[in-house]
C-alpha cells in the first residue's frame, strides 16, 4: 500500500464483513481499529482538526452503504455533451490530495474516507439494471467520487468486480486510476470487459497539483502492464489546465503516451478543462495557496462555474484533439462538461446523445 492511514474505523454492524476481515488481515496490527457506533458521525469533519478535508484522507471509515449504489455521473446534466457514464459508488474520497479536486466541495461535511463493506450489493443493481434493458450495453465506473485502485492492495475489490463484469458481454467495468497500483489486476481475467483509464497530466501539473498520486510515467507504464494482460486502456486528459507552456507541455506528454501505448490500442480519449464552483475555488486556494496552477486566466461561465478562458481552452482542445487524429488510428474522442457548441467547434461535428457515446464507448 503506498498510502499512510492513521486509523480504521468500522462500524459495528460490519465488523464481520468480509472486507473488514480482508484489510485486517492486510493491515495487521500496524494501524489502530477503532469500533464506532455512529458512522454517520464518525464520518464528519473532526473539531479541531487544521485541515478537515486532508485530515479526513487519512481516516478509513468501513461502513454499509444504505443508499444506491448506481447512479449517472455526478457530472452529467442536459447541458453538456455528455458520455452516458454509470458510476457505482464503492467508495467515497481519495487518499490522493489533487489541488483542483472537486471533492474538497462535494465531501466537505462527510471527508473521512468511507469503503462501503456491502459494496457487492451494488452488483444486483446492476443485474436489475441490464435485465430492464435487454440488448443494450453500459459503461459502469467506480472511479467518480474515489480512485478505483489506490487501496486495492488491501482491500481487493476489484478482484470481485472483474469477475463479475468480466463474465457479462453488454458491460464494460472502468476502473479510473492516477496510481500505478495494477498488480491484483494482473493475476486476473477481464475477458475484454474491462477497461482500466488514466488521468493525465504533464510533469508540471503533476509536481505542482497532483500530490501523493503516480507520476505521468508510471501511470503509463501501469497502463502498458494491464494492456498486456488483457485490459482495455483508455486515458482522460482532464483537467487540461491552460498556463503558459500547456501546450508544448500537453503535445509532448500525448508522445510520451504514444511512444507505449500504440493510438490502435486506446479505447478512448477524453478531454475537460479546469473548471471550479466559487466554493470549490475558495476551498482549494485555501488548502494549496502555493499552487500556481490555480491562479490562471479564468471567468465565470454561465454555469455557474469558473473556466479558463474559452479562447484558451478551445485552443488546447483543437490541438490535442489534432494530436491524436494524427496519431495512425481513429481514437474516439469526447469532451468531459462542455456544451454541445464546444464539442461542435473542437470536432466538427455534432455530439452523439448520451445513451448513444455510452454504448459506443462500452463496446469499443
Amino acid at each position: 500500500m503506498n498510502f499512510d492511514l492513521d486509523e480504521i474505523l468500522i462500524e459495528r454492524e460490519s465488523r464481520e464483513s468480509a472486507l473488514a476481515t480482508r484489510i485486517g488481515g492486510a493491515l495487521g496490527d500496524h494501524i489502530p481499529v477503532i469500533e464506532v457506533d455512529d458512522a454517520r458521525a464518525a464520518a464528519r469533519p473532526r473539531p479541531g482538526d487544521r485541515d478537515p478535508f486532508g485530515a479526513g484522507k487519512r481516516r478509513m471509515l468501513i461502513v454499509r452503504r444504505k443508499s444506491p449504489f448506481l447512479m449517472a455521473c455526478p457530472a452529467g446534466s442536459s447541458r453538456f455533451a455528455c458520455c452516458g457514464y454509470l458510476v457505482l459508488t464503492i467508495a467515497s474520497n481519495c487518499p490522493m490530495d489533487c489541488s483542483y479536486c472537486f471533492l474538497q466541495e462535494y465531501l466537505a461535511d462527510n471527508p473521512v474516507f468511507q469503503i462501503f463493506s456491502n459494496y457487492t450489493d451494488a452488483l444486483d443493481e446492476v443485474d436489475r439494471m441490464i435485465a430492464s434493458a435487454p440488448g443494450r450495453s453500459f459503461r459502469v465506473g467506480t472511479g467518480e467520487l474515489a480512485d478505483s485502485l489506490a487501496f486495492d492492495s488491501i482491500t481487493a475489490m476489484s478482484h470481485d468486480l472483474v469477475e463479475y463484469f468480466s463474465a457479462r458481454p453488454n458491460l464494460t467495468l472502468e476502473l479510473k486510476t492516477k496510481t500505478d497500483e495494477v498488480d491484483t489486476l494482473l493475476a486476473l481475467d477481464p475477458r475484454g470487459r474491462v477497461l482500466v483509464s488514466w488521468s493525465l497530466s504533464p510533469e508540471a501539473v503533476f509536481l505542482s497539483s497532483e500530490h501523493r498520486s503516480a507520476a505521468p510515467a508510471a501511470r503509463i507504464a501501469a497502463a502498458r502492464r494491464v494492456l498486456e494482460a488483457g485490459y482495455r486502456v483508455a486515458f482522460h486528459f482532464d483537467p487540461i489546465i491552460a498556463y503558459p507552456s500547456a501546450a508544448r507541455d500537453y503535445l509532448e506528454l500525448i508522445d510520451t503516451l504514444l511512444d507505449s501505448i500504440p493510438a490502435k490500442d486506446i479505447s478512448f480519449v477524453s478531454m475537460g478543462g479546469l473548471r471550479m464552483t466559487p466554493t470549490l475555488k475558495s476551498a482549494a486556494r485555501r488548502r494549496h495557496p502555493d499552487d500556481a496552477m490555480l491562479c490562471g486566466e479564468d471567468v465565470l461561465a454561465p454555469d455557474g462555474r469558473y473556466r479558463s478562458f474559452a479562447p484558451l481552452r478551445l485552443r488546447l482542445y483543437r490541438q490535442l484533439a489534432a494530436k491524436f487524429r494524427k496519431a495512425g488510428a481513429e481514437i474516439p474522442s469526447y469532451l468531459c462538461m462542455e456544451v454541445p457548441s464546444v464539442h461542435e467547434k473542437v470536432f466538427g461535428a455534432t455530439p452523439p446523445r448520451p445513451a448513444t457515446i455510452g454504448e459506443r464507448l462500452a463496446t469499443i
